[in-house]
Formats: structure tokens, C-alpha cells, sequence
């Protein structure tokens, strides 16, 4: 069964387990996924009310936007988990020769490699759905303040678990030229994401 299928109490036993999947990459998916939900909660709560005919179209975007993250990001929760599948298979590889060795440790850069690149796509999807809880939070129904909120929270938590879970990976990866790409990236991300919380600090503020 994908790990998006599993009850909510099912997923969290795994998590709980000595099993190392799902980890944070997954977890943080899975967050992101929940941000993006509130999101579509709050454009449809504002859709359905009356008094904000003028955000109509842009909630509609919004609405639809979330939605295609949501989808995503339930897949990306067992595709984090497969990408540290890959790893764990890379290190079990056979290591009696040298060409044996040499394998082992191409397979285990490339796996890496990719349990770098899974969590960061993670990461850039998580910051999209904070970037529209935020704009939610700005133009939506003001009751649902609180809840836009959360989905900026939630945005940058997961967000942040995303790029962490890129830089724990990069220790290990040889290439500088790409752990050096990943490393900006990571940056960048970081700081967008702490200004969206600040924006949306504001915001609920101004509310």
C-alpha cells in the first residue's frame, strides 16, 4: 500500500516505528500536503461567501494551484521513502573486489544524489503552498484567518524538513559542483520561506 493511502493513525505508527522510512523527508511531504489542503479550504469557504465577488477569480487560481500540490506531495511521500530505499539497497551492494567496490560506491553517490534532489523538489513544492496559504490569508475569508495561518506554518516547517533533509545528504556526496548547487538552492529556500511566515504574520495582524 503507498503511504498516502494509509489512515492517518497508520502512517503515524510507521513513523513511530524503528523502521527509517518514512523519515523526515516523507513527513514533511506529507506536511506540505496538509498546507496546501488548508488552502483549498480556505478558497472554498471564500468562494461560497458573499462580500468578496472581487477575489473570485484569483481565489479560483489559488484553489486550483493547491490542489495539484496537494496531489503531489501525498505522492512525494512514498517517493522520499523510495529514494532512501534506493541507499540502503546501494549499500548493501557486494564489496569483495575492487570493480566491486567501485560499483558499490557509484551506486551510493548516484543514490544519494537522488535522495538529495527528491527531498529539495519536496521543498520547493512546500514553499509554493506557503506562498499561497499567505496570499489566502491576505484576500480570503477572514474567518478562516486562523486556518490560512496554519497553512503558513505548516509551509515553512516543511519546507525547512525538506532542505534539511538535502543537506544531511550532501555530507556524503563527493561532487562539490553539485553539493554546491544544492547548498544555494537550500539557502534560498530557507530565507524565502522565513519572510512568507513573516508576511504572514503581518497579515493575520492586519486581519
Amino acid at each position: 500500500m503507498s503511504m498516502k493511502d494509509m489512515t492517518v493513525t497508520a502512517l503515524c505508527e510507521l513513523t513511530a516505528s524503528a523502521s527509517p522510512a518514512p523519515g523526515g523527508g516523507s513527513i514533511s511531504a506529507m506536511s506540505g500536503a496538509y498546507a496546501a489542503a488548508l488552502v483549498c479550504m480556505v478558497a472554498k469557504l471564500t468562494l461560497e461567501k458573499e462580500g468578496y465577488q472581487d477575489v473570485r477569480e484569483e481565489m479560483e487560481a489559488i484553489h486550483q494551484e493547491a490542489d495539484s500540490l496537494r496531489n503531489d506531495l501525498l505522492e512525494d511521500i512514498q517517493k522520499d521513502a523510495e529514494s532512501f530505499d534506493a541507499f540502503m539497497v546501494a549499500l548493501k551492494l557486494p564489496k569483495e573486489t575492487d570493480e566491486e567496490k567501485a560499483l558499490r560506491r557509484e551506486a551510493m553517490q548516484d543514490a544519494l544524489k537522488g535522495a538529495s534532489q527528491v527531498p529539495l523538489g519536496i521543498a520547493r513544492k512546500c514553499l509554493k503552498a506557503q506562498k499561497l496559504a499567505v496570499r489566502a490569508l491576505e484576500i480570503g475569508n477572514v474567518n478562516t484567518a486562523s486556518d490560512a495561518m496554519v497553512g503558513v506554518l505548516l509551509g515553512r516547517a516543511a519546507t525547512l524538513g525538506g532542505v534539511n533533509n538535502v543537506l544531511i545528504n550532501l555530507g556524503g556526496i563527493k561532487d562539490e559542483e553539485f553539493v554546491a548547487r544544492m547548498r544555494a538552492a537550500c539557502e534560498e529556500l530557507t530565507d524565502i520561506a522565513n519572510q512568507q511566515e513573516a508576511n504572514g504574520q503581518a497579515a493575520l495582524m492586519s486581519r
